[in-house]
């Protein structure tokens, strides 16, 4: 399964990287929920967009706006304030780090064409394991003392 078309401002195109093409299975429980959200759709066609925008009648799927604004919806409704939706794929890299997925896997998953741009420009520290390093350092500096 992969990654085979991309909307930009209103238009229909293939994915922009050969990286993007690559074939990516989701997990089963995402996969569910996506069928979920397919079979509760007014416009549930297997070869049909999953979120397909009822004003272009199924021609579409929502709009970039529609999107971002469910999403800051429920963001909201949470109790978070600043949210974009850039916000999941910074939270998606911090997840694949937490898990010791391998700085490859991570680039891979992130669909970047060089490791750099997940390196430099995603992920953020989500657990302890910041203050567990030191500790750790501190530990071995201070053995003895």
């Amino acid at each position: 399964m992969g990654i085979e078309r991309r909307v930009v401002n209103g238009h229909t195109d293939d994915v922009k990287t050969v990286g993007s093409r690559k074939a990516q299975r989701p997990s089963p429980e995402v996969l569910n929920v996506l069928q979920q959200c397919r079979a509760c759709s007014e416009f549930s066609a297997e070869s049909g967009w999953i979120f397909a925008s009822p004003i272009a009648i199924a021609r579409k799927p929502w709009s970039a706006y529609t999107v971002q604004r469910r999403y800051k919806d429920a963001a909201k409704a949470a109790g978070i304030e600043a949210f974009g939706t850039h916000s999941l794929r910074q939270t998606f890299r911090s997840w694949l780090d937490a898990t010791g997925t391998p700085i490859s896997v991570q680039q891979s998953a992130m669909r970047h064409s060089s490791i750099k741009v997940t390196m430099d420009h995603y992920g953020d520290i989500v657990t302890d394991e910041l203050t567990q390093a030191v500790d750790k350092v501190a530990s071995l500096a201070l053995n003895g003392m």
